[in-house]
């Protein structure tokens, strides 16, 4: 047998007998502690004695069987408070994210949709022609340059939507704070809003989906939590909530 693990097999003879299933799982530990993050420890048959004596006899050289049980719980121990420390890294940037969502969508709130009205119009040719009117307001403290929009046209006869489209529209000028603005929009009429088959009683509901200020840049745009990171959230506080980092750097 190889040198090694005749050393190992000395030191666990040494041992009494209740004391050498956690010698041995001892050196599982130490043997992985080096390669942790690409070995399951919990898992010994991913190597086999030798591999396992070979890997820890080189650290454990000079120890006792009860030193390596010590040093294989303190690895242990700190290996748990990494893993605790970056779980509530975790829990904490998800916190601060959920928050910043919140926060730009209560900004964007205040950008309201006073009137939206859709119907056929006609063009100077006297071609029909879709029109959606349009009164808004900016409660905000931003001036607002660009609108992203979501127009929804539905009718009571008819489940599904006649058109479900977002749009953009450019300010002129820009609309200031606490100043209110109406418009009178011309969708493409060839496209959903130019089908001849709405009816007159349909009704448009337009939804702000995002804004942008006087620099053309986004405007509290954070996005929400993903369902994969709600769901870690919620485990990560369930286990950490309420648990400071003891040491943060």
């Amino acid at each position: 047998m190889p040198a090694s693990v005749v050393s190992v097999e000395k030191v666990r003879n040494s041992l009494p007998t209740y004391k050498r299933d956690d010698f041995d799982q001892g050196l599982i530990i130490i043997s992985t502690s080096s390669t942790f993050n690409s070995i399951d420890i919990l898992n010994p048959n991913r190597m086999n004695a030798a591999e396992i004596a070979e890997s820890a006899n080189v650290q454990m050289h000079g120890l006792t069987g009860d030193q390596v049980i010590q040093r294989a719980d303190q690895i242990l121990r700190e290996r748990r408070s990494r893993e605790r420390e970056q779980a509530i890294r975790t829990l904490t940037r998800l916190e601060e994210k959920q928050a910043k969502a919140k926060s730009d969508q209560q900004q964007l709130a205040r950008f309201s949709i006073d009137n939206a009205r859709y119907y056929m119009g006609k063009s100077p040719y006297g071609a029909p022609e879709p029109v959606i009117d349009l009164e808004v307001t900016n409660n905000t403290d931003k001036v607002v340059s660009e609108l992203s929009l979501r127009g929804i046209v539905t009718s009571p006869d008819r489940s599904q939507p006649w058109v479900d489209e977002q749009f953009y529209y450019v300010v002129p000028g820009g609309i200031e704070p606490g100043e209110t603005l109406a418009w009178s929009l011309a969708p493409n009429r060839f496209g959903p809003w130019g089908e001849p088959q709405i009816p007159s009683n349909a009704e448009l509901t337009v939804r702000l989906e995002g804004l942008r200020g006087a620099d053309e840049q986004p405007l509290w745009d954070s996005l929400a939590l993903s369902e994969s990171e709600v769901t870690k959230l919620e485990r990560l506080r369930t286990e950490y909530g309420g648990v400071a980092l003891s040491n943060v750097e």
